[in-house]
């Protein structure tokens, strides 16, 4: 097995686990809820190291899984910026009231959605490293949208089973009970955050993207349209399949587009870059 081969297997493997959760009930699914974060994060920070090096897996972690206990910690304590709320005993162990793998998560999709954004900043056919009309910063917003976007699809399944209540609900998205307007504005905050931080911190390997994260994009759009399914039909929560399906196709939907056109026209596909630095489109 080389190397390239390792992010597919743990991708497959996470796929295995995440298909048997709607099977499972109980401690159960809890147990396979904290083996998929964890197995997420590896994939996440496994496929940094791999591809990118040492540099931006560290800053991958520092800022993702250090920024988001850190954030979670004073949510926790505070209710700042997302609303007051409680986790339970379901998750394993806590710190500071989170639980240890709640960090991870953050981690997890975060790199997957930095990742797509910047395939779809990239234009076809230019230099890579080069970015389209409105620059970083497009990027970073699209990077931010594509993560908070998947809360849509988490907040109301973690809350239905129970893993975190708020204690105040109020206002909610239609459709959407038991979740402060203010927990997705609060994801929204932290998402720029982290995304605005990772670019200077992993260095100018984390502008380019190539055939190398095509593990990356099989799982965030694995994540779309597995959770629209099972959220639909599975889980039975129809109103956060149709609120995620929306949020999380900002970034989902072209990054499919993309990919099957780079398929059909493989000769259009740039070559990789032995440096990735950023220029103006």
């Amino acid at each position: 097995m080389t190397r390239r081969h390792v992010p597919w297997l743990l991708l497959a493997l996470l796929v295995l686990i995440q298909i048997c959760y709607p099977l499972t009930t109980g401690a159960t699914r809890a147990r396979l809820t904290v083996a998929t974060v964890v197995l997420g994060y590896l994939l996440a920070v496994g496929h940094a190291l791999l591809t990118r090096g040492p540099r931006t897996a560290a800053a991958l972690v520092a800022v993702a899984t250090g920024g988001g206990f850190a954030i979670e910690a004073l949510g926790v304590a505070t209710g700042f910026p997302f609303g007051s709320y409680d986790y339970s005993g379901e998750l394993g162990p806590k710190l500071a009231g989170v639980p240890l793998i709640i960090p991870l998560a953050w981690t997890w999709m975060a790199w997957p959605a930095w990742l797509a954004a910047v395939r779809l900043t990239t234009p076809a056919g230019r230099t890579p490293g080069t970015l389209t009309p409105g620059g970083h910063v497009g990027r970073v917003a699209l990077a931010t949208v594509g993560l908070a976007g998947w809360d849509l699809f988490l907040d109301p399944q973690m809350v239905a089973e129970g893993y975190w209540v708020w204690r105040d609900a109020t206002p909610a998205l239609p459709g959407l009970p038991g979740i402060p307007v203010s927990n997705y504005l609060g994801w929204l905050l932290f998402a720029v955050l982290l995304m605005s931080a990772l670019r200077p911190l992993a260095g100018p390997a984390v502008a380019v993207t190539d055939s190398r994260d095509d593990p990356m994009s099989a799982l965030y759009l694995w994540t779309y349209f597995s959770s629209v399914l099972a959220h639909a039909v599975f889980l039975r929560l129809p109103a956060s399949a149709i609120w995620g399906a929306v949020g999380m196709a900002v970034v989902a939907v072209p990054l499919a587009v993309t990919l099957l056109r780079a398929r059909r026209r493989p000769a259009d596909r740039p070559a990789p870059a032995r440096t990735g630095v950023d220029t103006p489109a």
